[in-house]
């Protein structure tokens, strides 16, 4: 098979001599196995940076399939088999053996470890160049909003001048997801691009509440959406989001439609299952290391390594509890089976768009949604995973724009 099982001496070897690695690994002690029901196994042993074989007890195991290996291993994997989480998710006989929570541990440390034996076979990954982001032009200030739940400064980033484009954030991340768009001279010349954090998030003050219970519902997500519109005198702008985001334009696009001119829902269907994860609050599991690899395999592989970086790094950097509150309404209280149906795109368009690395919402998932609704766009974008806004801006734009003309035309 085309896999590392066959140089396991090499992949050991590799894994000791990786500055990536070493990082992860300089205050860890664990001993864990990569194996296939068909008998393939490596074992690894980790200890404070350093790696050698395997020769006591796994502590996990990451199985699945050797054709799944194969395919995972190949120099540029298809959507699915591009990281161990996607093909956990979504290939049948993908698990984690043994101890869940001591994977959730080191989840960066075995990550690492299947991503440098896909690099003993093919080498590192070609990658597009950084995007040059101007974060000179973005002009930033606070507006205060009232809500059920009391009132919060939010704070705003904003570029450029026209027609209002408002840009949300995804779940446990901030407005700086939206700083290439911002900087976008032949977007910004156009509309005004406008992001603000969710309290709690990035730069905006915490609603009243114990610390670290932030819990998001679709009721509050549309609230705050609507309070910021009002605070900041938007008229007819268009809405634009990504993975929750994506999907509360869609609830936008029912409960409002008088307010915005039309709605652009990446990454969104009318219901996303199977994404909350119990290591999110676990007290013995590390948020600041483990989300970011919850959601790094969501990203398409293509992105410049840059790119990826900001997101992940944005993900460790989030406030106790956010990220998994937010995911309360991901792929909890959002639900909108009996809505999508009754959205009026005469009133408010409806474009939407998924990547095709995406595992958690899928284009199959979000093409199902907008075949409900009457009027609705989707297509499916080429190489992109589940940050489009943010992970490959170069690839991003022209989805962009095509979207932009159709609900302006």
């Amino acid at each position: 098979m085309t896999a590392p099982f066959g140089r396991t001496a090499e992949w050991i070897e590799r894994c000791g001599d990786d500055a990536d690695l070493r990082v992860a690994a300089r205050s860890a002690r664990v001993e864990f196995a990569v194996s296939s029901p068909e008998g393939d196994r490596v074992r690894f042993a980790v200890d404070h940076g350093k790696v050698r074989p395997g020769l006591g007890e796994a502590e996990f195991e990451l199985r699945a399939p050797r054709d799944a290996w194969a395919r995972f291993f190949e120099p540029a994997p298809a959507p699915r088999f591009h990281h161990f989480l996607a093909m956990r998710m979504r290939i049948e006989g993908t698990r984690v053996l043994g101890d869940e929570r001591a994977y959730a541990q080191h989840a960066r440390i075995a990550h690492r470890v299947l991503a440098i034996g896909r690099e003993l076979l093919h080498g590192a990954p070609s990658l597009p160049e950084e995007p040059v982001i101007d974060r000179s032009v973005i002009r930033e200030h606070y507006v205060r909003i009232a809500l059920p739940t009391g009132s919060v400064d939010i704070h705003v980033a904003r570029a450029g001048q026209g027609a209002p484009l408002l840009v949300l954030h995804t779940a446990g991340a901030d407005a700086r997801q939206a700083h290439a768009l911002l900087s976008d001279a032949h977007l910004t010349a156009r509309h005004e691009v406008i992001a603000f954090d969710l309290p709690g998030h990035g730069g905006s003050g915490r609603l009243p509440g114990p610390w670290g219970g932030w819990s998001l519902t679709t009721e509050l997500y549309g609230d705050i959406i609507l309070a910021v519109v009002a605070a900041l005198d938007l008229h007819d702008p268009v809405l634009l989001g990504a993975s929750m985001a994506g999907e509360v334009c869609l609830e936008m696009a029912y409960r409002a439609p008088e307010v915005f001119r039309g709605v652009i829902a990446c990454e969104a269907s009318e219901k996303v299952p199977g994404r909350t994860t119990p290591w999110a609050r676990d007290p013995r599991v590390d948020g600041m290391t483990f989300m970011p690899e919850w959601i790094a395999g969501l990203i398409g592989p293509a992105a410049p390594a840059g790119c990826r970086d900001d997101i992940l790094w944005m993900y460790s950097q989030g406030g106790a509890g956010t990220f998994a509150g937010d995911i309360d309404f991901y792929s909890g209280d959002w639900d909108g089976t009996d809505k999508v149906a009754r959205i009026d795109t005469g009133r408010c368009r409806v474009v939407m768009m998924t990547g095709e690395y995406d595992y958690s919402c899928t284009p199959d998932m979000s093409r199902a949604t907008a075949e409900k609704i009457p009027g609705a766009t989707f297509w499916t974008m080429p190489g992109l995973g589940h940050f489009p806004i943010c992970e490959n801006p170069a690839a991003f734009a022209p989805h962009l724009a095509r979207a932009l003309e159709q609900i302006h035309a």
